[in-house]
């Protein structure tokens, strides 16, 4: 049974219809052995062993009648703690929100439900999904996988924990500006950011409604696959046969490729390196309007996140923690013009953009250029909690800033990811080709 913690969530699945897992006894195992975990406490900030048991039964019976939902039906995963869940705390990771116990399932959540997928709890994450480090010291910061004194990205930082540390099947995540790909990448996992508008955002506690979007965060792309497609009410894509044969790439160069650390950069070529050999054809490319989609993003997201948070944060500002109030707080800084202006320069980016690349399958890069930083450090020096807070986000948010879905893979070197970029709604093509790339690191 302890293989089961190990298996992908599809595994699980065929596992249940072929009868040889019982999806009550996978649910007690996962239950027990969060129960049993040293750092449960950091990875899940409410478990919900109720309904998960009475999900699983049902899953169940539904096996054993030929009734089955979906292929994850009968699956258990975990829910970053902002997917709103009927008469259980959603508190995105902030004391501004104590108490606060929603009356419905998020959207999201009650497709997945729908496909028999089994909720095992809620995880913490970053204050309010506003940083890609997974630092909360106002609720809890979960641990990275391969630096037990590092921080595991954010902001979905225990939705990663608890499929890293086997808690999980899956995690469920929000990605606005890298929060679902940053540590997945972190934590050797398979991150997908969908499409903006792609997945309902109904019932899911927001930070930037144009940017945010819900994602996977899992061990494989077939996982990523069938995640996606039950949120979505769907069928899953097609992956069968991908291949790198004739597939073009393209590596964005400039700012993706400024300052990045040793680790990063050598795991980034040698994965090129391997597409190489499976058949992929890889140009460097030089689009400079990703420059001016960067320069428009401090504007964009601070903006839209003070407004929609300025009432509920200065009513009681001390409840939260100070770096984090600090970001918020830029949004401050910018007039209703400057905001209209952004938004014109960032279209114009996006068009010229899917311009320069219309030619390739996706675009490579590093998921993050920086390995994942010392927790002890970040509570003690603010310089350097907001240097490797914007290093940390960088990579991904090109993706956010110009529309784009992204998939984040694990290169096979610990802490290491490799992100390709897809043009909006190509999540299709993106995951049979992440499906190829996969078997190319492997």
């Amino acid at each position: 049974m302890q293989d089961w913690l190990q298996m992908t969530a599809a595994a699980l699945g065929r596992g249940i219809a072929a009868g040889e897992i019982d999806p009550v006894a996978l649910t007690q195992t996962y239950l027990e052995a969060i129960d049993a975990h040293p750092l449960k406490d950091r990875i899940y900030a409410r478990v919900t062993p109720d309904r998960a048991l009475a999900e699983a039964a049902a899953a169940a019976a539904r096996a054993a009648s030929g009734q089955r939902l979906s292929p994850l039906d009968g699956v258990p995963i975990s829910w970053k703690d902002l997917f709103d869940t009927a008469g259980v705390g959603t508190e995105a990771g902030s004391k501004l929100l104590a108490g606060r116990v929603p009356d419905a399932d998020a959207h999201v959540l009650a497709n997945a439900t729908a496909a028999g997928l089994v909720c095992l709890g809620k995880t913490h994450m970053s204050e309010l999904a506003f940083s890609g480090l997974g630092y909360n010291p106002s609720t809890n910061t979960p641990p990275c996988v391969n630096d037990e004194g590092a921080v595991p990205g954010g902001s979905s930082s225990g939705a990663a924990a608890s499929v890293a540390f086997n808690l999980a099947a899956a995690g469920i995540g929000s990605d606005t500006g890298g929060s679902v790909r940053i540590p997945s990448a972190w934590n050797d996992l398979v991150g997908l950011k969908t499409t903006s508008g792609r997945l309902s955002l109904e019932g899911v506690v927001p930070l930037a409604l144009r940017f945010d979007t819900v994602g996977p965060l899992c061990r494989s792309v077939e996982d990523a696959n069938l995640l996606m497609a039950v949120m979505e009410g769907r069928k899953a894509f097609d992956l069968e046969g991908a291949t790198l044969t004739n597939k073009r790439f393209a590596i964005l160069e400039t700012v993706a490729l400024q300052d990045v650390r040793a680790e990063p950069l050598a795991a980034f070529q040698q994965a090129v390196l391997q597409l190489g050999a499976a058949g992929a054809s890889i140009d460097r490319i030089h689009v400079p309007e990703v420059e001016t989609a960067m320069a428009q993003s401090t504007c964009v997201y601070t903006s839209e996140a003070y407004g929609l948070w300025r009432d509920v944060i200065e009513a009681n500002p001390d409840a939260m923690y100070s770096e984090i109030l600090e970001r918020f707080r830029l949004g401050k800084n910018h007039t209703g013009p400057d905001y209209v202006a952004a938004w014109a320069a960032l279209e114009a980016a996006r068009q010229a953009y899917g311009q320069a690349t219309a030619g390739y399958d996706a675009v490579l890069l590093p998921t993050a250029p920086i390995l994942p930083p010392n927790l002890e450090r970040l509570n003690t020096d603010h310089d350097y909690y907001v240097t490797e807070n914007l290093l940390a986000l960088r990579n991904t948010r090109i993706g956010n800033l110009l529309g784009l879905c992204a998939l984040s893979l694990p290169t096979g070197v610990p802490s290491c990811g490799l992100m390709m970029m897809a043009p909006p709604d190509g999540e299709g093509a993106l995951l049979r080709l992440g499906a190829a790339v996969e078997k190319a690191l492997a």
